[in-house]
């Protein structure tokens, strides 16, 4: 377990109806921003852009480097890549009509930092190959199952993800 991280036996329950529509409204001004339409698949573009967040995650936790002594990133930065991967989860769902419900199967999980990123990593392979809402939900919840392993609640996703989508927009406007 890394070393400055919580350890949370909270469950994650948030209501992601409010995360939902946050990211609809910068999605939808992506699409203004850069003359996207319906026609664009962008699918495919999130898929990879969540898979570089994830790996981003991995490397912020250094769970699995084995041959360094370096310590892992603060909770804050490794918060911070963890809501980028949030962003990324919801805009998919929203490309796709899926909203993710609930959080009731969210279970503490008894895993290494390093056999759930694997988990994740394959729970979004399986939603590649095939994109539907139960491959989406058992995604969601992989990737809750880490947020929760790494000690975050889920105030803390909460506000970490409302900061980082104001942060995005500005980001938006100067022309990232």
């Amino acid at each position: 377990m890394i070393q400055s991280m919580k350890i949370v036996k909270e469950v994650i329950k948030l209501d992601w109806t409010k995360l939902f529509n946050m990211q609809a409204k910068l999605d939808q001004y992506i699409a203004e921003n850069h003359n996207l339409t319906k026609k664009d698949d962008l699918v495919s573009k999130r898929y990879l852009a969540l898979l570089v967040e994830l790996g981003e995650l991995a490397n912020e936790t250094r769970c699995f480097k084995f041959w360094s002594t370096k310590a892992p990133s603060h909770n804050d930065v490794i918060l911070e890549e963890y809501v980028d991967g949030v962003h990324f989860i919801l805009s998919l769902g929203l490309e796709l009509g899926y909203r993710f419900q609930s959080s009731s199967s969210i279970k503490v999980v008894d895993k290494s930092l390093t056999d759930q990123f694997n988990a994740v990593f394959a729970a979004c392979t399986a939603f590649n190959m095939n994109p539907d809402v139960a491959h989406y939900e058992a995604l969601f919840v992989r990737f809750l199952e880490l947020g929760q392993l790494l000690g975050f609640t889920e105030a803390d996703i909460q506000t970490a993800y409302m900061k980082k989508n104001e942060v995005n927009f500005e980001r938006q406007d100067a022309g990232y």
